[in-house]
């Protein structure tokens, strides 16, 4: 992966992360303490080395809001403030990084600089103002300590880079997140057919008809009506229903489903991967799709469009992975 996507990717992923904090606040600007709650659940090597120091979400959020308090006391203000609520980012609008924490995700793609999840974090630490040099002490570490463990998490040994599966006939993609929560909960949200709406945005409902869960049961979906700001979505009626099948369940570490329009000719099934694994601080969630490949001639008219469909396959798996994060949080 060359620097400008994995500075894109990143920026992507911690924009997200760091404005969804930044929402549960009724905040529409994310400043830099909402980015250092964006690293410590981020996937590279950042978000690993923070855990592996025991700096989880819950303690991370705890001494953000410590230090808030405290530097108001230090200026002699009294306040008190509400408490934060669920997370409404993908509900509203109008968010925005303020200017010290764009500025430092722009440095972190600076000359000699990587642009990853370490780069960013390591001009975090490094920050003029010392904010988050006083978090880390509220979490009994430091910035020097946090540095060196950084360095060898970051290390060419300790770097993994997600690879797309290579399934026959089908073209695939793939992508890691991290969950905050136990895997034995991630695999039961994930194996539920009423929750599926929660990560994969082409299903509005589910009809639920009593059946068991078990391989190769069947469900209806239907399409979204709104978007999450509440705008209505316009869709085709044959493209209404969806069929949901759970392909295989094996707990408590692989969940596969398949979707599919049953009123549409020559419908392409999709399949959704999940395989889970035990880590530091929650569960490690591969995700991979696959689309069927098409046959003929119509496989050489979209060879054109390999590109965008790769683009596209990655947007999906960012939003399903990111969907996932947030339903634990």
């Amino acid at each position: 992966m060359n620097k400008l996507v994995r500075a894109a990717q990143t920026s992507q992923s911690l924009s997200l992360a760091a404005m969804e904090e930044a929402s549960r606040l009724g905040l529409r600007e994310a400043d830099i303490e909402h980015l250092f709650l964006a690293l410590v659940i981020n996937n590279q090597s950042a978000g690993r080395a923070l855990r592996s120091m025991g700096i989880g979400l819950d303690a991370a959020r705890q001494a953000v809001e410590e230090q808030r308090e405290a530097q108001l006391a230090s200026l002699g203000i009294e306040a008190s403030f509400p408490e934060a609520g669920r997370i409404v980012f993908h509900e509203t609008d109008g968010y925005e990084w303020s200017p010290r924490a764009l500025d430092l995700i722009t440095k972190s793609s600076g000359k000699n600089k990587t642009g990853d999840a370490a780069a960013v974090l390591r001009e975090l630490v490094t920050e003029p103002s010392g904010l988050i040099a006083e978090i880390l002490i509220r979490l009994g570490t430091t910035s020097d300590a946090l540095l060196k463990q950084l360095d060898q998490f970051d290390s060419p040994a300790e770097k993994t880079t997600p690879a797309a599966e290579k399934v026959k006939g089908r073209i695939s993609g793939s992508s890691e997140t991290f969950v905050s929560a136990p895997m034995e909960k991630v695999w039961e949200f994930l194996a539920n057919p009423t929750r599926v709406p929660e990560w994969e945005p082409s299903i509005g409902s589910v009809e639920h008809s009593g059946q068991e869960t078990t391989a190769g049961a069947v469900w209806q979906g239907l399409a979204p009506t709104s978007h999450p700001d509440g705008k209505p979505v316009k869709i085709k009626p044959q493209f209404r229903r969806r069929s949901i099948e759970l392909v295989a369940a094996h707990r408590p570490e692989r969940i596969v489903w398949s979707f599919a329009h049953p009123d549409v000719d020559r419908s392409s099934s999709v399949l959704t991967e999940f395989t889970l694994m035990n880590t530091t601080g929650g569960t490690q969630v591969q995700i991979t799709k696959s689309w069927s490949r098409r046959h003929g001639w119509r496989n050489l008219v979209a060879l054109p469009l390999r590109p965008i469909q790769k683009f596209l396959a990655w947007i999906t798996l960012f939003q399903t992975g990111s969907a996932i994060s947030r339903a634990f949080r």
